[in-house]
Order: C-alpha cells, then sequence, then structure tokens
C-alpha cells in the first residue's frame, strides 16, 4: 500500500497559507446517526414541533456535526493521516440545516518546525455564510 495514503504530510511539508476543504450536504440519517452517536437527543434537532417554537423556526443540526467536518480535513486531506488534534476553539455562528452543504476549509497559519506544531484557521459556510469558524493546532509528524 502507498505510503502517503498510511502518512499524510511531514511538518515540512506545510507552510502557511496552505488549505484544504471537505465538503457534505446534511441529511435526516447524519442527523440521527450523530444523536444515536453523541447521545445528544436535544428536541431542537430531533423534533420538528418543538424546533419550530424556538429562535431557528425549525430543525437544526448539530455544531459538533459541522465541526467534525473540521476533523475530516485534518485526518484525510491537510496534513492527513498520522497527525494529532491537540486543540480546538470553534464559534458557531448561524445554523445548519438539513439538506445544507457545509464546506469545512482549514488553512495554516502558523508552522513551528521545532515544535512540530501547525496552527490552522478554520471555517465551515453554506454558501455565502460562515456557520462556524476558529482555530486549531495539531502535532504533524517529521521526517528527521
Amino acid at each position: 500500500m502507498n505510503q502517503q495514503i498510511l502518512h499524510g504530510l511531514y511538518i515540512e511539508d506545510i507552510s502557511v497559507g496552505m488549505s484544504a476543504e471537505y465538503s457534505k450536504t446534511v441529511t435526516e440519517a447524519d442527523i440521527r446517526l450523530f444523536a444515536e452517536v453523541s447521545g445528544d437527543t436535544n428536541p431542537v434537532h430531533m423534533n420538528q414541533d418543538f424546533a419550530a417554537h424556538t429562535i431557528f423556526k425549525g430543525r437544526i443540526a448539530h455544531g459538533m456535526l459541522g465541526a467534525a467536518l473540521i476533523s475530516t480535513v485534518f485526518g484525510t486531506k491537510l496534513p492527513g493521516p498520522g497527525a494529532i488534534y491537540l486543540s480546538q476553539d470553534l464559534r458557531f455562528k448561524a445554523p445548519v440545516r438539513i439538506g445544507d452543504t457545509v464546506v469545512a476549509k482549514v488553512t495554516a497559519v502558523d508552522v513551528n518546525t521545532a515544535r512540530r506544531r501547525v496552527k490552522f484557521a478554520c471555517e465551515c459556510r453554506v454558501g455565502d455564510t460562515v456557520v462556524i469558524d476558529g482555530e486549531a493546532t495539531l502535532m504533524v509528524d517529521s521526517r528527521i
């Protein structure tokens, strides 16, 4: 098997400004499965009658479901397999609804080769609307 598939980029391969993204259209099944896995059955996610009487006027996806797409980018694209998630700061800006296509994008903003740390700006959008933003730090292997 190709080593690149088994291991993502090394710290020496990453530079400020590099970015990658992943997109997913949120489905009813996604929300139900996320609720099952996480145990978060808040009716704002699960019950249209309840959610209709909230500020959202209808069901919304779990915020962490959208945030999980950021993790998808890190684990599969940039830096990719082998990177270790150290921290994540998130701000939830707008709701995500069934049928919305969420685009998660990460951009390297600081590379510390000596400590093997990369700081990333993170953003999830639905169309032109930022629904989540924040910053993450990952530990990335070195070839040395």
